[in-house]
Protein backbone atom coordinates (compact mmCIF):
# COMPACT_ATOMS: atom_id res chain seq x y z
CA UNK A 1 0.00 0.00 0.00
CA UNK A 2 3.20 2.85 1.37
CA UNK A 3 4.71 1.69 -2.39
CA UNK A 4 1.34 2.40 -4.51
CA UNK A 5 0.80 5.45 -2.35
CA UNK A 6 4.48 6.71 -3.26
CA UNK A 7 3.67 5.72 -6.91
CA UNK A 8 0.51 7.83 -7.31
CA UNK A 9 2.47 10.83 -5.42
CA UNK A 10 5.58 10.42 -8.33
CA UNK A 11 3.09 10.13 -11.02
CA UNK A 12 1.28 13.33 -10.00
CA UNK A 13 3.90 14.86 -9.63
CA UNK A 14 5.42 13.85 -13.41
CA UNK A 15 1.79 15.11 -14.73
CA UNK A 16 1.87 18.21 -12.53
CA UNK A 17 5.35 19.26 -14.21
CA UNK A 18 4.10 18.48 -17.84
CA UNK A 19 0.93 20.75 -17.70
CA UNK A 20 2.72 23.79 -15.89
CA UNK A 21 5.81 23.12 -18.64
CA UNK A 22 3.19 23.39 -21.29
CA UNK A 23 1.29 26.26 -19.64
CA UNK A 24 4.72 28.12 -19.96
CA UNK A 25 5.19 28.54 -23.41
CA UNK A 26 7.25 31.14 -24.48
CA UNK A 27 5.19 32.00 -28.18
CA UNK A 28 4.07 35.43 -28.09
CA UNK A 29 0.50 36.72 -28.68
CA UNK A 30 0.20 38.81 -32.11
CA UNK A 31 -0.06 42.07 -31.32
CA UNK A 32 -3.86 43.58 -32.03
CA UNK A 33 -4.72 44.78 -35.17
CA UNK A 34 -4.89 48.71 -35.90
CA UNK A 35 -7.93 49.25 -38.07
CA UNK A 36 -7.77 52.41 -39.54
CA UNK A 37 -11.25 54.87 -39.32
CA UNK A 38 -12.89 55.79 -42.72
CA UNK A 39 -13.00 59.03 -41.07
CA UNK A 40 -9.57 61.02 -41.21
CA UNK A 41 -11.09 64.29 -41.37
CA UNK A 42 -13.15 66.04 -38.85
CA UNK A 43 -15.44 67.82 -41.25
CA UNK A 44 -15.98 64.35 -43.08
CA UNK A 45 -16.95 62.21 -40.37
CA UNK A 46 -18.70 58.57 -41.52
CA UNK A 47 -20.80 56.69 -38.86
CA UNK A 48 -20.00 52.73 -38.93
CA UNK A 49 -22.02 49.99 -38.28
CA UNK A 50 -21.29 47.74 -35.22
CA UNK A 51 -22.32 45.17 -33.07
CA UNK A 52 -25.28 45.87 -31.09
CA UNK A 53 -27.00 48.47 -33.47
CA UNK A 54 -30.34 48.18 -34.43
CA UNK A 55 -31.36 48.75 -38.25
CA UNK A 56 -34.35 49.25 -40.12
CA UNK A 57 -34.05 48.33 -43.61
CA UNK A 58 -36.57 49.37 -46.18
CA UNK A 59 -36.95 48.12 -49.32
CA UNK A 60 -39.35 49.89 -51.46
CA UNK A 61 -42.41 48.07 -52.55
CA UNK A 62 -41.07 44.64 -50.29
CA UNK A 63 -42.55 45.28 -47.01
CA UNK A 64 -42.28 41.87 -46.34
CA UNK A 65 -38.44 41.78 -46.25
CA UNK A 66 -37.94 45.15 -44.68
CA UNK A 67 -37.79 45.67 -40.89
CA UNK A 68 -35.66 46.63 -37.64
CA UNK A 69 -32.58 44.26 -37.48
CA UNK A 70 -30.44 43.81 -34.44
CA UNK A 71 -26.37 43.05 -35.54
CA UNK A 72 -25.24 40.19 -34.10
CA UNK A 73 -22.01 40.14 -32.14
CA UNK A 74 -20.29 38.45 -34.95
CA UNK A 75 -21.26 41.99 -37.24
CA UNK A 76 -24.28 39.98 -39.06
CA UNK A 77 -27.38 40.11 -39.73
CA UNK A 78 -30.18 37.60 -41.41
CA UNK A 79 -32.86 38.73 -43.53
CA UNK A 80 -35.70 37.60 -45.00
CA UNK A 81 -33.91 36.85 -48.25
CA UNK A 82 -30.29 36.97 -47.59
CA UNK A 83 -28.63 35.18 -44.39
CA UNK A 84 -25.97 35.86 -42.41
CA UNK A 85 -24.81 39.77 -44.52
CA UNK A 86 -21.77 41.21 -43.32
CA UNK A 87 -22.79 44.81 -41.90
CA UNK A 88 -20.43 45.82 -39.12
CA UNK A 89 -17.70 48.42 -40.52
CA UNK A 90 -19.97 49.75 -43.41
CA UNK A 91 -21.70 53.27 -43.31
CA UNK A 92 -25.52 52.97 -43.88
CA UNK A 93 -25.02 53.85 -47.59
CA UNK A 94 -22.56 51.13 -48.19
CA UNK A 95 -24.95 48.53 -46.41
CA UNK A 96 -27.61 50.15 -48.11
CA UNK A 97 -25.67 49.62 -51.99
CA UNK A 98 -24.57 46.16 -50.70
CA UNK A 99 -28.40 44.69 -50.20
CA UNK A 100 -29.55 46.03 -53.46
CA UNK A 101 -26.39 44.08 -55.47
CA UNK A 102 -27.25 40.60 -53.11
CA UNK A 103 -31.35 41.36 -53.18
CA UNK A 104 -31.20 41.66 -56.93
CA UNK A 105 -31.29 38.04 -57.71
CA UNK A 106 -34.25 37.63 -56.24
CA UNK A 107 -36.07 41.05 -57.24
CA UNK A 108 -36.27 43.36 -60.33
CA UNK A 109 -34.12 46.24 -59.46
CA UNK A 110 -34.53 46.32 -55.65
CA UNK A 111 -34.20 50.15 -53.92
CA UNK A 112 -32.99 49.59 -50.16
CA UNK A 113 -32.38 52.23 -47.61
CA UNK A 114 -31.21 51.63 -44.39
CA UNK A 115 -31.08 53.62 -40.95
CA UNK A 116 -29.67 53.20 -37.63
CA UNK A 117 -31.83 53.60 -34.62
CA UNK A 118 -29.26 52.34 -31.62
CA UNK A 119 -26.08 53.34 -32.09
CA UNK A 120 -23.26 51.24 -30.58
CA UNK A 121 -20.58 51.16 -33.38
CA UNK A 122 -17.64 48.56 -33.53
CA UNK A 123 -15.05 49.31 -30.68
CA UNK A 124 -12.56 49.91 -33.08
CA UNK A 125 -14.21 53.52 -33.61
CA UNK A 126 -14.35 54.18 -29.99
CA UNK A 127 -11.96 56.76 -28.41
CA UNK A 128 -10.26 55.19 -25.52
CA UNK A 129 -8.49 57.29 -22.25
CA UNK A 130 -6.25 55.21 -19.81
CA UNK A 131 -4.29 55.49 -17.39
CA UNK A 132 -4.70 58.69 -14.60
CA UNK A 133 -7.75 60.14 -15.57
CA UNK A 134 -10.45 60.41 -13.21
CA UNK A 135 -12.65 57.98 -14.53
CA UNK A 136 -10.88 56.44 -17.60
CA UNK A 137 -13.23 54.58 -19.91
CA UNK A 138 -14.08 53.90 -23.46
CA UNK A 139 -16.64 56.53 -25.35
CA UNK A 140 -18.63 56.32 -28.43
CA UNK A 141 -17.21 59.12 -31.08
CA UNK A 142 -19.64 62.25 -31.32
CA UNK A 143 -18.65 64.57 -34.76
CA UNK A 144 -16.28 67.15 -33.90
CA UNK A 145 -15.14 65.50 -30.34
CA UNK A 146 -12.23 67.61 -28.82
CA UNK A 147 -9.26 66.77 -26.13
CA UNK A 148 -11.23 69.18 -23.73
CA UNK A 149 -14.94 67.60 -24.58
CA UNK A 150 -13.35 64.26 -23.68
CA UNK A 151 -11.87 65.22 -20.88
CA UNK A 152 -14.49 66.43 -19.20
CA UNK A 153 -16.32 63.16 -20.20
CA UNK A 154 -13.73 61.32 -18.14
CA UNK A 155 -14.11 63.68 -15.11
CA UNK A 156 -10.17 65.17 -16.01
CA UNK A 157 -7.26 64.27 -14.12
CA UNK A 158 -6.13 62.17 -11.35
CA UNK A 159 -3.91 64.46 -8.42
CA UNK A 160 -1.42 62.15 -9.81
CA UNK A 161 -1.46 62.65 -13.34
CA UNK A 162 1.41 63.93 -15.36
CA UNK A 163 -0.62 65.56 -17.97
CA UNK A 164 1.91 67.52 -20.15
CA UNK A 165 3.45 64.21 -20.56
CA UNK A 166 0.24 62.48 -21.99
CA UNK A 167 0.50 60.89 -25.49
CA UNK A 168 -2.61 60.24 -28.22
CA UNK A 169 -2.07 57.33 -30.37
CA UNK A 170 -3.55 57.21 -33.49
CA UNK A 171 -3.56 55.14 -36.87
CA UNK A 172 -2.62 56.93 -39.81
CA UNK A 173 -2.40 54.83 -42.91
CA UNK A 174 -2.13 51.87 -41.29
CA UNK A 175 0.48 52.52 -39.12
CA UNK A 176 0.13 53.41 -35.39
CA UNK A 177 1.76 56.94 -34.73
CA UNK A 178 1.99 58.77 -30.89
CA UNK A 179 1.42 62.64 -30.41
CA UNK A 180 2.56 64.78 -27.63
CA UNK A 181 -0.46 66.24 -25.38
CA UNK A 182 -0.87 69.32 -22.78
CA UNK A 183 -3.60 68.34 -21.41
CA UNK A 184 -2.80 69.90 -17.48
CA UNK A 185 -1.75 73.43 -19.70
CA UNK A 186 -5.21 72.79 -21.61
CA UNK A 187 -7.09 71.87 -18.38
CA UNK A 188 -5.63 73.69 -15.03
CA UNK A 189 -3.93 77.00 -17.10
CA UNK A 190 -6.99 77.00 -19.40
CA UNK A 191 -4.08 77.31 -22.41
CA UNK A 192 -7.07 76.88 -25.30
CA UNK A 193 -4.14 76.34 -27.98
CA UNK A 194 -3.49 72.63 -26.48
CA UNK A 195 -7.02 71.71 -27.57
CA UNK A 196 -6.69 69.24 -30.25
CA UNK A 197 -9.80 67.44 -32.22
CA UNK A 198 -10.14 64.11 -31.89
CA UNK A 199 -11.16 61.24 -34.54
CA UNK A 200 -12.60 57.53 -34.09
CA UNK A 201 -10.34 54.79 -32.97
CA UNK A 202 -7.99 57.47 -30.87
CA UNK A 203 -6.20 56.39 -27.49
CA UNK A 204 -5.51 58.70 -24.86
CA UNK A 205 -2.25 57.77 -22.60
CA UNK A 206 -1.91 59.40 -19.59
CA UNK A 207 0.95 58.68 -17.68
CA UNK A 208 1.66 58.71 -13.40
CA UNK A 209 3.62 61.83 -12.07
CA UNK A 210 7.06 61.26 -10.69
CA UNK A 211 7.34 62.91 -7.56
Amino acid sequence: MKHSRQLLTAISLIVGSLVLGGCSSNTALPSATSRASLTTDVNNYQYLIGPGDTLTIFVWRNPEISGNFTVRPDGKVTTSLVEDVEVAGRTPTMLARQLEEQLSTYINNPRVTVSVQRFVGPFSEQVRVIGEATNPQAINYIQHMTLLDLMIAVGGLTEFANGNNAKLVRVVNGEQRSFELDIEDLITEGDISKNVDILPGDIIIIPEAWF
